[in-house]
């Protein structure tokens, strides 16, 4: 291949395309509140045999996002400052790696690019994401919607892969409402399941809008859940609660399991699942799949500018959005 410049800005060196051009990002330099992000430039991401480039249209933010930057993953991975924060990506392939056959330049993608460190986000105008990371965009959402989708409903998928939800099953979804929660009751309704759901009384026509049946958290959640379902549940999925383990017990039908992302006593006293997620082309294809076949709907609760990550995060602590908080990059 020989030398030249052609559109977009890329250089090539007679062998691989070399984007020479600086991007902006988001990064932080040390532990802290939001205050620590800020708007600046880096060099763009070199890529990888097994990644690709991708430019990003939109990322966004997810309750680890802030923890991580907060410390909270400091002791089981590696961080390298600055870090780029932000692990789900929508956008386009700008380049690909020396083996990547699953992808071509030009391919509009989702994914879920968590590494092996902390450093590389998604919270920039590139990313650099190993292709396990990765899916094509379904074709029925926008760049907003798709970015929405890849952690937690991964969370989602795998959890309820995990827990064995099959048809004619009762799920309890604990925090229905929220960002997993969604997309958990949307799932296990698409593979017949029947679902009761967790929230406050102000998300409970939101959750039968989804297809669950809601009830309120708290004081008298048994009887009420028992109300619903006099032999008990199936299937618990907890993505909030504080009391899903110790009231498990009581909710549970024989042989019925638990599965949460919060409490890992739901496998180690009551022989159930404690799930973190992990990165899958695969599953983001079945989510892909559902999204395109409209049996699941996204969720955008906010969209904020790249410049504004910082108000973005903010509004996801708060603990108080329903469905998803997105930046436009």
């Amino acid at each position: 291949m020989g030398s030249g410049t052609p559109a977009g800005g890329v250089e090539y060196d007679g062998h691989l395309p070399v984007l020479r051009e600086d991007m902006r990002a988001i990064t932080y330099s040390r532990y802290g509140g939001p205050d620590v992000l800020e708007l600046t430039d880096l060099p763009t991401p070199k890529v990888g045999p097994d990644a690709v480039l991708v430019r990003v249209k939109a990322a966004s933010v997810n309750p680890v996002d802030w923890k991580v930057r907060q410390g909270y993953l400091d002791p089981i991975m590696d961080v390298a400052f600055p870090v780029v924060p932000g692990w789900d990506v929508a956008g386009v392939v700008e380049r690909v790696g020396l083996d990547t056959p699953e992808l071509e330049v030009g391919d509009e993608v989702f994914g879920y690019v968590r590494k092996d460190w902390v450093q590389g986000g998604t919270f920039a105008e590139y990313v650099s994401a190993p292709v396990r990371t990765l899916a094509r965009k379904p074709a029925s959402l926008s760049f907003e919607e798709a970015a929405a989708i890849p952690l937690a409903g991964l969370t989602a998928y795998q959890s309820i892969r995990r827990a064995g939800v099959t048809a004619g099953q009762t799920v309890l979804v604990h925090a229905a409402a929220g960002g997993v929660g969604g997309f958990a009751v949307q799932i296990a309704r698409a593979l017949g399941a029947r679902v009761v759901g967790t929230a406050s009384e102000r998300n409970h026509d939101h959750l039968r809008d989804l297809g669950a049946e809601p009830v309120t958290y708290g004081d008298g959640l048994v009887d009420r859940v028992r109300a619903l379902a006099p032999d008990g549940v199936d299937v618990i999925l907890d993505y909030g609660s504080d009391d899903a383990v110790a009231t498990a017990p009581q909710l549970l039908a024989p042989g019925g399991t638990i599965a949460s992302i919060l409490d890992p006593k739901a496998r180690d006293e009551l022989g159930g699942h404690h799930v973190w997620v992990r990165p899958s082309t695969a599953d983001l294809e079945a989510l892909g799949a559902l999204a395109d076949a409209g049996k699941l709907s996204v969720d955008v609760a906010q969209v904020f500018d790249l410049a504004d990550a910082a108000a973005a995060h903010e509004a996801s602590a708060t603990g108080h959005v329903r469905g998803k908080v997105v930046v436009r990059v």
